[in-house]
Parts: C-alpha cells; sequence; structure tokens
C-alpha cells in the first residue's frame, strides 16, 4: 500500500513539474512546447486561461485513446482523467506566479528555455519510474503507435509536427500571425529528449559503481 501511495505521490509531484517546465518555455518567449502549442494559442485567442485549454486538449486526447482502444482501453488509465485538471490547475498558478517573467534579451530567453527542458525531462523521468498513469499526451502518441505498427519514435515526430501545423493554423486565423511557436518549439522538441538519455547515462553510471 506505501509503495502505491508513494508512486502516485510521485506522479503528483512529476505532472507539477512538468506544469513548471511548460511555464519556463512558455514564457522563454521563444515558443511553446509542441504539446502545448494549441491550447497555448487558443489562451491567446480567447478568454479561458492556457491551464483551462489545457485541460480540454488533454481530455481529448484521453477521449480519442479510448474511442481508438475501445474494450483494449486499460481501466486504470481512466485515471488520465485527472491528469488535465491538474495540470491546467498548475499551469495557471505558475504562469501565474513567473508573470514577471518577460525576457528581452536573446540569450536570457535561451537560458530560460533550457531551465525549461531541463525540468520537463526531469518531470518525465518521474513519471516512468512512478510507473502508474500514463500523460494523455503520450498515451495517445503510444495508442496510435500501436494501431499504425509505426514505431513510438517516430510516431512521437508525426504528431508533434501535426500539433505545430494545426497550433500554427489557428495562430494565423484566429490572431493575424504566428504566436507561441518559434525556434523553442523546435528546441523542446529535440533537447527534453537528449537531457533524459543524458540522465539516464549518468543514473547508469552511478549505479554501475555503486553495485
Amino acid at each position: 500500500m506505501k509503495r502505491v501511495i508513494k508512486a502516485y505521490l510521485l506522479f503528483l509531484i512529476s505532472l507539477i513539474m512538468m506544469a513548471l517546465g511548460i511555464t519556463f518555455v512558455t514564457k522563454s518567449n521563444l515558443g511553446t512546447s509542441a504539446i502545448s502549442s494549441i491550447q497555448y494559442v487558443l489562451s491567446l485567442a480567447f478568454r479561458p486561461s492556457f491551464g483551462v485549454f489545457t485541460f480540454v486538449i488533454n481530455l481529448i486526447f484521453f477521449l480519442i485513446q479510448v474511442l481508438i482502444l475501445r474494450e483494449k482501453f486499460p481501466k486504470h488509465q481512466y485515471l488520465q482523467l485527472l491528469v488535465g485538471p491538474i495540470m491546467g490547475i498548475f499551469i495557471d498558478i505558475w504562469m501565474n506566479t513567473f508573470r514577471f517573467l518577460n525576457p528581452v534579451n536573446y540569450i536570457t530567453k535561451l537560458i530560460i528555455s533550457v531551465i525549461g527542458c531541463c525540468i520537463i525531462a526531469i518531470s518525465t523521468i518521474l513519471q516512468l519510474k512512478a510507473g502508474v498513469v500514463t500523460n494523455p499526451a503520450e498515451g495517445i502518441v503510444k495508442t496510435l503507435a500501436y494501431k499504425t505498427k509505426i514505431g513510438f519514435g517516430r510516431v512521437k515526430i508525426y504528431f508533434d509536427l501535426f500539433l505545430v501545423l494545426i497550433a500554427s493554423t489557428l495562430s494565423f486565423l484566429l490572431i493575424g500571425e504566428i504566436k507561441g511557436i518559434g525556434i523553442g518549439t523546435f528546441i523542446t522538441a529535440t533537447l527534453v529528449g537528449i537531457i533524459i538519455r543524458l540522465i539516464n547515462k549518468i543514473e547508469e553510471n552511478i549505479l554501475r559503481k555503486t553495485n
């Protein structure tokens, strides 16, 4: 029982950290992450907040999984329904907390974006270690990979590009210019994976030396 509680507590911490990482990437003014691009653009065009749209998009990701997998959808993954509200609440909390963050200098923008990438990478590792519930954004990629018989990595790239394309189109149609998408979007898409692999290698080396 204690192990289960620890696992879910770790998952909760990872969601709070991921919301923080997304906030830093977004506040860098270089472009938000691909997975957050649609909801951020919508929050710029309409009154509901970034967090509210994060909840809505995660709910859509969840429903798509259920529609595709139907009876094969794992029952415990219905807990994904909690991910959207938690992420949404903490994104709004962090965005409000760091509302003063508005870098103009390009180097400062890059530093803030990289810090965000590091936090997202660490939060992703914590989610994997918790091993309880799949984030809807990752769950839909897993589902599409399973259904199409294409590797997870390739589907992830295609899916992120699709989200960026939709977000860019919405931004142009609703705002009249491309907002929320930039070099930071592509930095996040590549750097997070690199940081995760680096942290895993460091952890493996430490474990090897201690055993």
